[in-house]
């Protein structure tokens, strides 16, 4: 299993967002202005991306980058937020960390999830 997992529910819908293309990006420096990808993926039929990764990440700044603007305009819909980018720190190198997105075309929520 990847370290990192991810799923995207439309919150609008009900449903899984589908098709969603996503990157895992690692802060390339400190100061966290640059990014390397590290893995990229797009969301199955159940909103998820089951191998988004490695199985192990060494700690440090993290961030996955989902392109809402293709998945809205991909059934003719328009949302307010082209992408949404969930930055988040990847402190215990052994546990498994899984990011989910609840998104609407005018708002996202995003947690920790298990």
């Amino acid at each position: 299993m990847s370290h990192v997992t991810t799923h995207i529910l439309d919150t609008a819908l009900g449903a899984p967002a589908r098709g969603v293309p996503v990157r895992l990006e690692s802060a390339a420096d400190e100061r966290r202005t640059s990014w390397r990808t590290v893995a990229e993926g797009r969301t199955n039929d159940d909103g998820r991306v089951p191998e988004l990764g490695p199985e192990r990440l060494a700690d440090g700044t993290y961030r996955l980058v989902f392109d809402t603007a293709a998945y809205f305009a991909a059934d003719g819909r328009t949302g307010f937020f082209p992408e949404v980018t969930v930055t988040f720190d990847l402190a215990e190198e052994q546990a498994h960390y899984h990011v989910p997105l609840l998104l609407s075309p005018y708002s996202y929520s995003t947690y920790r999830g298990s």
